[in-house]
């Protein structure tokens, strides 16, 4: 596929990105009221996970009908395509169903297993986090800039757990960053703890298994502003998920030292 066909959705999915999370929004604003039912253990979907990705899929289908697409809650569409998007409509439901604002709209573009477009819109701080892949990172058109921290005890080390997870896993990942003089965040998504390592507002990121929808975007991000991230697609990782590290340029070794601590 040619850069300029790529180009092309990048910027068309910028502005469906920006435009799906303003959409969203409209719900937020009365979270309280809205439809619920429970996927899993702390595992939530509402009406607003499902109308605003209907809304994305039928947009990327109308500009793109080409291409495929996976979904969080409508699931796949033409898995055999040469290009797949890769779409959390809100990422953090648990934390928009409760009012808390750390939450995001998702939006990857992944050609021939490579991550060549991340978008994340968070609308409660009105950041659109995006990335072109070999063209550079930015937030709401501002380039990205990460950490300079060399060790963990130089910043914040986000750390996610779902009931999904290894409780032994996740144990032994903290335990390493506390002996070693970290502190963490959890801020419920993993869209936006990825793409804050990016921004330089984490050093790291761990958790023991995320959904590729997750997290795709925001490892695009971390990439291509010169930190460090496990080959989550390998293994299936694009249907399966997998387990995800992210780092700083300076914590790489860091990081990888705590991934393998939490035994992986």
């Amino acid at each position: 596929m040619k850069d300029q066909s790529i180009l092309y959705r990048f910027q068309a999915a910028q502005v469906l990105t920006r435009n799906a999370g303003l959409y969203a929004m409209q719900w937020f604003k009365n979270y309280e009221k809205l439809q619920t039912e429970k996927k899993g253990p702390q595992n939530w979907v509402s009406i607003a996970d499902r109308e605003v990705e209907r809304m994305i899929r039928g947009r990327l289908e109308e500009l793109f009908p080409e291409d495929g697409f996976l979904g969080e809650e409508s699931g796949t569409r033409n898995m055999d395509a040469e290009g797949i998007w890769v779409v959390d409509p809100i990422d953090g439901t648990n934390c928009f169903l409760n009012g808390i604002s750390s939450w995001c709209v998702s939006i990857a573009y992944v050609l021939n297993n490579t991550i060549e477009i991340g978008l994340i819109f968070a609308p409660c701080t009105d950041e659109l986090f995006a990335v072109h892949r070999g063209f550079g990172a930015t937030i709401n058109g501002y380039p990205m800039q990460p950490s300079k921290a060399s060790s963990l005890s130089e910043g914040i080390v986000a750390m996610g757990y779902s009931p999904n997870s290894s409780i032994e896993a996740t144990q032994k990942a903290f335990d390493y960053l506390f002996k070693n003089g970290g502190v963490y965040h959890d801020i419920g998504s993993g869209a936006l703890m990825t793409a804050y390592v990016a921004a330089g507002r984490y050093i790291g990121f761990y958790e023991y298994q995320l959904n590729s929808w997750d997290c795709l975007a925001g490892i695009a991000m971390v990439q291509e502003t010169g930190g460090w991230t496990n080959d989550f697609l390998a293994d299936d990782g694009l249907f399966s998920g997998n387990p995800i590290v992210a780092s700083s340029p300076g914590t790489r070794e860091a990081m990888q030292n705590l991934f393998s601590a939490a035994g992986h």
